[in-house]
């Protein structure tokens, strides 16, 4: 028998919440009642992709700190809303510090700069112009080495998000870098 309902009643957040702590599964009610208006929250914010990863990772923290939810608050929402903008402010601050990282290491290409120069200020401008998570997990398989599964460690999201944002990081660069293609094939058939 679940607690999703007293007597014939829904049962409070704060009940569900205070029940999960012995019987976790009940947890799923919290997140079945709130997770579309913690979504669209995030997505009027963020955009509607990122804000699927910052919306799971919101009932995450929430599930493994919901012994610090007020039962005297009786909604679970503004607490939930709480954790979801702390994220988004902390992937802020990761991005800020990510770009600024990505153009710290950007060589500047001086006129008559060598061809290294050029093709690394190449590669750090399409790195940047990737979304943020997909620029990590590319990052991290091509340039350390790690596997699928230290990647999901690394950054504490599941292996499938990690093989889902590999594809589409990897997706985006070929696209550009076969739009770079056509158009060098466009100027030599111009030049032909």
């Amino acid at each position: 028998m679940g607690l999703h309902r007293f007597a014939g009643r829904e049962a409070s957040d704060a009940a569900v919440i205070a029940a999960s702590g012995d019987r976790p599964q009940l947890f799923a009610a919290i997140f079945d009642r709130h997770f579309d208006a913690v979504h669209g929250y995030l997505a009027r914010r963020i955009g509607a992709g990122g804000a699927d990863d910052l919306a799971s990772a919101t009932f995450t923290v929430a599930f493994e700190r919901r012994h610090t939810f007020h039962a005297d608050a009786g909604s679970a929402r503004p607490w939930l809303f709480g954790i979801a903008t702390n994220l988004l402010r902390n992937q802020w601050r990761a991005d800020r510090r990510s770009h600024a990282l990505v153009a710290e290491l950007t060589p500047r290409v001086a006129a008559g700069g060598t061809a290294p120069d050029r093709a690394a200020a190449e590669v750090a401008e399409l790195l940047a112009a990737l979304d943020a998570d997909q620029r990590d997990v590319l990052i991290l398989h091509a340039w350390e080495g790690f596997s699928y599964r230290e990647i999901a460690a690394a950054l504490g999201v599941p292996v499938g998000t990690v093989r889902s944002r590999l594809a589409r990081g990897r997706a985006a660069l070929r696209s550009v870098l076969a739009g770079d293609a056509a158009v060098g094939i466009d100027a030599q058939e111009a030049n032909e």
